[in-house]
């Protein structure tokens, strides 16, 4: 399952040298406006520290830990969603990812100038927030035109439904609300899917801190501030210090833990990010083990049994007769699975089972 966030922001806040710790690689990272042009993708992988521990156990050739794909996104300044700077760009880049994760600036720094010469976290958001509801007004006003006539003259029940869910939407987008603080039914969902709306992705907020700041970024009136805003859209904040995380990004895994703990923090931003990114697209894991592989897959919550066997292949699927499934807790408990048998601990799971995070499974299936 291939799911994707894009690293958003104004121009000179910290999303290339945060994409840099996120994949290791060094993409330009200059302090003036722009310095991103095209989105430059990369895949992490997320260290499961559940898998590592069953590949401890099974000892098997290989590990295979699920991955995670993060777009940095161009800059982004007042009037993008007319075209000014790299505007058209970035809206169109948008639309490709699940998630955003917005950057946010929440430090102080003479040296590194701010595209509006003054540090305020929500004046920032609110910017680029903006920008993503015009556009989005213009999706809407685009296909109200279409659609407006047959609505209010054949009384066509697709077109009115149409209408009616664009009418809401637009008014709403008028009074500065976005897509995903509104409320909708099923058949609603199903049908806004098609336009990705660019306000209606979920979002992260990430605040970029000071170094020093981050064993205790409560002492930031600006994070303060960013808290307080995240709260009122029920939204996720995960407090980073950029430059750290390329520092870390550096370091074996020895020395990594060596300077978390001198830092006084238990984990990375990064790995704090991609707890929270999981969160917010309802995205679980499950395991298949064995001695020539230990891997970790990424499903979405509700899956049943057949679903997640699909991810592995469409034949499982196809073919699924049942699968066996035991939980991670009870593998560190009983240690092999020989003993989970005899405990009673491995079930027989059917078409309707709903795969939990952190199952181990092993499908059966005829094709």
């Amino acid at each position: 399952m291939s799911l994707t966030a894009g690293i958003i922001g104004l121009p000179n806040v910290g999303k290339s040298t945060l994409f840099n710790a996120i994949t290791n690689s060094r993409v330009e990272a200059a302090n003036y406006p722009f310095a991103t042009i095209e989105p430059n993708v990369g895949i992490v992988e997320v260290k499961d520290e559940r898998l590592i521990n069953l590949s401890k156990l099974f000892e098997p050739e290989r590990t295979i830990f699920t991955t995670f794909e993060f777009t940095d996104i161009a800059g982004l300044v007042k009037g993008a969603s007319s075209g000014e700077g790299l505007g058209n760009k970035f809206l169109a880049n948008i639309r490709q990812v699940d998630a955003l994760c917005h950057v946010v600036r929440c430090f102080e720094d003479n040296d590194i100038g701010h595209v509006y010469n003054r540090i305020d976290p929500v004046d920032d958001i609110e910017i680029i927030n903006y920008e993503l509801i015009m556009a989005d007004m213009t999706t809407c006003e685009n296909r109200i035109s279409k659609v407006e006539k047959k609505a209010l003259t054949s009384k066509d029940k697709d077109a009115v439904f149409e209408y009616n869910i664009l009418k809401r939407i637009h008014e709403a987008l008028g009074k500065g609300e976005l897509v995903r603080s509104l409320s909708f039914n099923e058949s609603e969902l199903d049908y806004i899917k098609g336009f990705e709306f660019l306000t209606s992705k979920p979002v992260i907020y990430i605040a970029n801190i000071k170094e020093e700041e981050i064993n205790n970024p409560e002492i930031n009136p600006h994070y303060l501030e960013l808290l307080e805003y995240a709260k009122k859209e029920n939204s996720e904040v995960v407090p980073i210090s950029a430059r750290i995380e390329e520092e870390l990004s550096d370091l074996d895994k020895e020395e990594k833990q060596l300077f978390l703990d001198d830092l006084g923090i238990k984990k990375s931003g990064l790995d704090e990010l991609i707890l929270k990114a999981y969160k917010t697209l309802g995205l679980k894991t499950f395991f298949t083990v064995g001695k020539d592989e230990c891997r970790g897959w990424t499903f979405k919550d509700g899956y049943k049994a057949p679903d997640c066997a699909g991810i592995i292949h469409t034949d499982f699927k196809r073919g699924f007769i049942k699968a066996e499934v035991y939980n991670y807790d009870d593998m560190m408990e009983y240690k092999s699975e020989v003993k989970l048998k005899e405990a009673g601990k491995i079930r027989q799971e059917g078409k309707e089972y709903l795969v939990k995070d952190g199952d181990v499974i092993f499908f059966k299936f005829n094709v």
